[in-house]
């Protein structure tokens, strides 16, 4: 390395610290006045709060809002198509540092994987597991559930675009462990149908597939994608 590298390596490495130290001061001002500006509590209140982390958080997420929300029994969200190729996914997967199953590679670099034209809108809707019984919660029923409610099968690459979006905390804050796109099934090298599925998994992000044949039976943490109903 030159001196001109390590003079170039040394001032991008100040130009980072002075960003985290101002970052820092922020965050610090940030406390300060969300402390000044708490609202006269009582103790049972002040400790309501203490003891329901969870719910504190979910009430500061409101300051910030989300990039989804939930009634008349779905989820709902938005996604825009960037018109990429399963090549593209995996390629920009790997930068992400986003996991891929094998089987899932193969459905994005299957024929059948056709993405929508860039610039497409779609608004999603996700029924959650818990909505059927354990006895229902198989993938003809969850199909007849949504044909009920005029939901429509999403492109494959809703899929990846729902990995894309959402962190997996923001999966777990939808009270999912992963959520299934209900495409049209898609073969892989055996010739069995699979489903793309975006999943958590311990410190890894995941997109990954099921075996998605009519009798599949679920578990009460999954979510299952469709398009919502064109008002």
């Amino acid at each position: 390395m030159t001196n001109t590298d390590v003079d170039q390596a040394n001032g991008k490495n100040l130009k980072r610290g002075k960003s985290t130290m101002s970052e820092q001061k922020q965050v610090g001002q940030l406390h300060a006045v969300v402390l000044q500006n708490l609202p006269e509590m009582t103790i049972e209140q002040r400790q309501k709060w203490i003891n329901d982390p969870k719910g504190m958080q979910e009430f500061l997420s409101g300051l910030v809002g989300s990039k989804f929300s939930e009634h008349d029994g779905g989820i709902y969200f938005t996604v825009t198509s960037n018109g990429f190729s399963g090549k593209d996914w995996i390629k920009h997967f790997n930068k992400k540092g986003v996991e891929i199953g094998n089987y899932a590679k193969q459905l994005l670099l299957s024929e059948d994987f056709k993405p929508s034209k860039k610039g497409t809108t779609s608004q999603i809707v996700v029924i959650k597991g818990e909505f059927f019984s354990d006895n229902d919660r198989i993938t003809s029923k969850i199909r007849e559930e949504a044909d009920r409610r005029n939901m429509t099968k999403p492109n494959a690459e809703v899929a990846c675009l729902i990995r894309d979006l959402f962190t997996d905390d923001e999966i777990k804050a939808m009270g999912l462990s992963w959520i299934v796109t209900m495409h049209e099934p898609i073969k892989d090298s055996d010739g069995d149908p699979h489903l793309l599925s975006t999943n958590r998994n311990g410190n890894k992000s995941w997109l990954s597939t099921y075996y998605g044949p009519p009798d599949r039976r679920w578990h009460r943490g999954s979510g299952f994608a469709f398009v919502a109903p064109q008002v």
